[in-house]
């Protein structure tokens, strides 16, 4: 297999220079290829902003704690991208389990790569 066709991992993303699971066991994991800028995260959230450059999204913080679980989970749910699937994906890191927006119901990481 070349690294062309390799996979990647979604849940090994950024995990080289993250922190301690114990201190921070939430992740986002953001398609930014598939915002288009409604602006639905950050009026929930405040780990959220529009970039006024891009027109798109940005996380303040890709790693969280329970503090900030519920307002994150918010700005997954509340994403429009990709038919309401979303381009926000929270992800506990102790199991891999996609928590939000979780349009398989099972778990799974729902990137679109």
């Amino acid at each position: 297999m070349t690294d062309s066709e390799a996979t990647v991992d979604p849940s090994e993303i950024g995990e080289a220079d993250a922190p301690p699971v114990e201190q921070k066991p939430y992740k986002i994991l953001f398609e930014a290829n598939k915002c288009f800028g409604a602006g639905k995260c950050a009026e929930v959230s405040d780990n959220w902003e529009m970039d006024v450059t891009s027109g798109m999204a940005q996380p303040g913080t890709y790693f969280f704690d329970e503090d900030d679980l519920d307002h994150n989970v918010d700005a997954a749910n509340a994403c429009p991208a990709k038919k309401d699937d979303g381009c926000i994906h929270v992800v506990d890191r102790r199991t891999d389990e996609e928590i939000a927006p979780d349009p398989h119901g099972d778990g799974t990481i729902s990137v679109d790569w």
